[in-house]
């Protein structure tokens, strides 16, 4: 069948990537490893530009570097929400008898991601983009529109989930999706890219930090 992949990228990261050796990761080696029997039309890849703290001051070129990687597969498409960073008291977890129970903190808050999700998906089943769609989150803020795609515009949609089964989890199960699986660790250990690339700009490389052998020592 011919079938689009949505990725919610930070869902991905934060599910299944952080702390791990595979965040170099070829979307479309794992979408066809995850999908053997379907054409992979499209991938969409929903992010947003990180921010650099001063404790991690490369983080913004990491993430342009793996962007500049996505790049070099023709039939993705990267849809970029945005970061919104913002001074805000926050009350403590165990707050003091005496002095101020709040504390004051830089709030970072991932803008866009799922909406845009949402919107393309509904956009792509209305205009019969795709005969199947395949949703890579555990955001239970997708529900309704992955229902509306697959019940108003009759696109079935499956779902795969980065991380631990979850409460999100058991929202999403509700709509019924055509299926509900996990991502195996192996699933992305296989599906790397290689460690130097190439596009219209010249060579580039993995970043010296999501090198496997790293993690191995």
């Amino acid at each position: 069948m011919l079938t689009n992949v949505y990725v919610d990228g930070f869902n991905l990261f934060y599910g299944r990537l952080k702390g791990s050796p595979c965040k170099w990761l070829n979307l479309d080696a794992l979408a066809r490893r995850l999908l053997p029997d379907h054409e992979i039309h499209r991938i969409r890849y929903f992010t947003a530009k990180v921010v650099s703290w001063p404790d991690d001051p490369d983080k913004h070129n990491r993430q342009d570097l793996y962007l500049r990687a996505l790049a070099t597969i023709p039939h993705l498409n990267v849809h970029l929400g945005r970061f919104q960073v913002s001074r805000t008291r926050m009350r403590l977890a165990e707050p003091p008898l005496t002095g101020p129970a709040t504390v004051e903190v830089i709030k970072v808050e991932e803008k866009g991601t799922d909406v845009n999700l949402g919107a393309y998906l509904m956009a792509d089943a209305l205009t019969h983009d795709c005969e199947f769609a395949v949703v890579i989150s555990n955001d239970a803020d997708l529900a309704e529109p992955i229902r509306m795609a697959c019940h108003d515009y009759r696109v079935p949609v499956g779902l795969f989930t980065p991380g631990r089964l979850s409460s999100a989890s058991w929202h999403l199960r509700q709509i019924p999706p055509a299926f509900f699986r996990q991502i195996k660790q192996q699933a992305l250990v296989v599906c790397q890219f290689p460690e130097k690339l190439y596009d219209h700009e010249g060579v580039f490389r993995r970043p010296a930090l999501w090198d496997p052998e790293l993690w191995e020592r």
